[in-house]
């Protein structure tokens, strides 16, 4: 049977807050510092400056000896590929300010141009140690193992001879040159690929020097494998090899230089939902006319530039050379070259294997929603197996018992088991509600296709509200049982991606509960049909009220502080951007609250200020899997409350999404969370301090380290390994534990035949 969770107050929200909770309206008392003035610039970190540093700190993970050398490769690859998502977006959105006569300033004062001015200054730093770490350590370290990245001239004479018949057979025919002339406009070049800009001499002196372009072809692997002696891998780049050969190309002119070049575009799509009448027309529209976006940025590899004739691109693309022109002494964009070690197998030079773990009570069950219905599970990933969660749907999908099931679905992925799971519901004859977000940024066109898919099954396919992302994470069913109707959801911090399940650190929580139950309902009917119920039993939703809520528990920790009871606020998300959150934070440090905060990415709150942020401490965290929970714990002056959320504390997560805060109620699993937060807080090998000044310090390790995902790995086994010794106490021994959806589902398909004497016992 479910235990009863211990009598605590509601959460704080408008719709349901007892009288004695601090509503939002008295916050405003417990914001502003008595000594310093509330919202003075100096108080907040700029945003834009903040997400540079978290990728610093990704760069820092590259450079560190401690990380296996693939490892460090990756996190090479990652921070190359976040810039560009930053450029595309957050830069793209600033140079598009600063055309505009009325302009937003944010809280700490930079306006457009400012920022644009002060994140140009932070690249080029990290660009530079990027590329030093790549020259000084990388290179000479794969080399070291038999792998190698060499220049075309650098080979033997016969394998520069099989290199040129490679080119002239597989790539030779798919280049076009590009003569840029008063004849020949300069050519549309699309986002992120690699480019040659070749330089021609004049052949008069009053003649400007010539310009070309050639498009190294983005459909041809970029690492072209050549051979080598022994065990050694050798690569050489494609733009490499078309270089080699650019005077066959231009046979008539003098070519004085040849370089790559990669052009970055605004990729944000611009959407105006009321005047769309088909949001997915809309969208596939505006999906077709982004690659025609503004360049943003230019990265220039290694090679004889001349001055002018950057310029003259820079010129053609539109953009500022003092700020968007990025030159690099390596490859241009090393996430590419993570094919040098793609399929190396060494387990030395990579993380140690970790198989998630599918984990009791979920492991043994014969009937998931029995499980469930028994008491509420919480799933930790991706130290624990998301299968259970595909299981979820796939059973409600083949079940006959089951009548309806809701999902939404915000990135899934690529050959999605639950979108396959769904259309099969739909096709069963049950009740099939997918709540798909076409606006999902980067996963637009998947989505599109999913949403296609889905309809075609049966699936009642919405886009979600007007105006709004649907960015949170939930799953309804429901089943007759017993003549009556029983809900089960799950609500989870992470999206239903069986992909980044195995990358991502998340929350997810299987729950029966009848509040909960109903509320989810409630959730799915607002998603489909504006309809908000009067009140709410226990989920916050956003833009109905979270941001009040937030605000109304911050309040409440001030004033148990005040009057002298316990106070403390611990909360783990990817962002703090929201200047209310700030400012009654700030306040609740003021009036006593120890606050601990460990944000994965941005934070624009300073802490350590005195007689404003004293209290206030704020760590990161980098490791092998990226952190992406959002985990609150508030100490409600002894009678402690946690919950997990798809929001972080950020504008457009309280006002411009669909979001949910779901309140824990099991006693044990608030347990389980409190010992995961007292995990998090003690990591001493991967974790940052942030400084007043916005900078980022390791912690030091101390005498007995700590390394939080490794102790959740270790705490995943040993659950495993205390399940199987328990079985091994009531049966003679286990010869195989199942883990995989299908394995369990097969073990359960040869019980119910032993069961029925269709096969032999043993």
């Amino acid at each position: 049977m479910r235990a009863d969770p211990p009598p605590t107050p509601d959460p704080p929200a408008v719709a349901h807050g007892p009288a004695s909770t601090p509503t939002p309206s008295t916050v405003a008392g417990t914001v502003a510092a008595p000594l310093l003035e509330a919202g003075d610039p100096a108080h907040y970190l700029n945003r834009e400056l903040s997400w540079l540093e978290f990728n610093a700190r990704v760069l820092a993970e590259a450079g560190s000896p401690d990380v296996p050398l693939f490892e460090r490769l990756k996190f090479l690859g990652i921070f190359f590929s976040n810039l560009d998502e930053f450029f595309m977006v957050r830069v793209a959105g600033l140079q598009a300010q600063t055309l505009r006569t009325i302009t937003e300033v944010p809280p700490d004062g930079l306006r457009p141009h400012e920022q644009l001015v002060a994140i140009s200054a932070r690249a080029h730093a990290l660009y530079d140690a990027a590329y030093r770490l790549w020259n000084t350590e990388l290179v000479q370290s794969l080399a070291r193992v038999g792998i190698l990245l060499v220049r075309p001239d650098e080979l033997a004479p016969a394998e520069q001879l099989a290199l040129d018949e490679r080119f002239r057979t597989e790539v030779f025919p798919v280049l076009t040159p590009l003569a840029v002339d008063p004849g020949h406009p300069f050519p549309h070049l699309r986002n992120k690929t690699i480019n040659l800009g070749i330089m021609f001499a004049r052949d008069h002196e009053r003649q400007e020097p010539g310009f070309g372009v050639i498009q190294v072809p983005a459909m041809l692997p970029r690492l072209m494998r050549v051979r080598a002696e022994g065990k050694v891998r050798a690569f050489v780049l494609l733009e490499d090899v078309v270089a080699r050969h650019v005077k066959d190309f231009f046979p008539s002119t003098r070519v004085r230089g040849t370089y790559p070049f990669r052009v970055t575009r605004n990729w944000d799509l611009e959407i105006d939902e009321e005047e769309g009448e088909d949001l997915l027309q809309t969208i596939q529209a505006e999906l077709r006319r982004r690659d025609r976006g503004n360049a943003v940025r230019v990265e220039i590899g290694p090679g004889g530039v001349v001055d002018a004739s950057v310029e003259k691109l820079c010129k053609a693309l539109h953009i500022d050379s003092s700020l968007s022109v990025y030159r690099v002494t390596g490859p241009l964009y090393i996430t590419d070259l993570l094919g040098l070690v793609a399929d190396d197998e060494r387990k030395d030079l990579r993380d140690e294997p970790a198989a998630p773990q599918v984990l009791p009570p979920l492991r043994d069950a014969e009937d998931l929603f029995a499980v469930i219905r028994e008491r509420d599970v919480l799933m930790h990933l991706p130290y624990e197996s998301f299968d259970p969660v595909v299981e979820f749907v796939q059973k409600a999908a083949d079940d006959p018992n089951v009548l309806a099931i809701k999902q939404t679905l915000y990135r899934t992925g690529a050959d999605s088991p639950i979108v396959k799971a769904l259309a099969r519901a739909a096709e069963n004859g049950k009740q099939v509600t997918a709540i798909v977000e076409l606006k999902a940024r980067f996963d637009e066109a998947s989505n599109i296709r999913w949403a296609r898919e889905l309809e075609q099954s049966g699936v009642q396919v919405i886009y979600g509200l007007l105006g709004l992302k649907t960015h949170v994470k939930a799953s309804l069913v429901v089943r007759r049982e017993r003549d009556k109707l029983r809900r089960y959801a799950h609500l989870s911090t992470g999206n239903y991606n069986p992909g980044t399940a195995r990358l991502y650190t998340d929350l997810g929580l299987f729950t029966a509960n009848r509040e909960i139950g109903e509320d989810v309902t409630s959730l799915f009917n607002l998603l489909t049909g504006y309809s908000a119920p009067p009140r709410w039993n226990r989920l916050v939703v956003a833009p109905l009220g979270l941001h009040e809520s937030v605000l109304g528990l911050v309040a409440r920790e001030a004033a148990h502080a005040r009057a002298g009871r316990k106070a403390q606020i611990v909360a783990q998300m990817n962002s703090l951007v929201d200047v209310d959150v700030i400012d009654a934070l700030y306040g609740a440090s003021q009036a006593g609250v120890e606050i601990r905060l460990r944000i994965r990415g941005i934070c624009c709150l300073r802490p350590g200020i005195p007689g404003l942020s004293e209290r206030i401490q704020v760590h990161a965290m980098i490791d092998r899997y990226l952190e992406h929970a959002r985990l609150f714990r508030f100490a409600n002056g002894g009678s402690e409350e946690l919950y997990i959320s798809s929001a972080d504390w950020m504008p457009r997560n309280f006002h411009r999404r669909v979001e949910v805060l779901l309140p824990i109620l099991d006693s044990a699993i608030r347990a389980r969370l409190e010992d995961i937060l007292g995990v998090l807080c003690s990591d001493t090998l991967k974790s940052w301090e942030l400084k007043a000044d916005g900078s980022y310090v390791k912690v030091a390790p101390t005498a007995t380290p700590i390394r939080a995902q490794q102790r959740f790995l270790e705490l995943a086994r040993d659950r495993v390994r205390h399940a199987d010794q328990s079985s091994r106490g009531r049966r003679f021994h286990v010869l195989h534990v199942p883990t995989s959806v299908e394995e369990r589902a097969e073990a359960r398909r040869v019980k119910h035949k032993k069961k029925k004497g269709v096969l032999p016992p043993g």
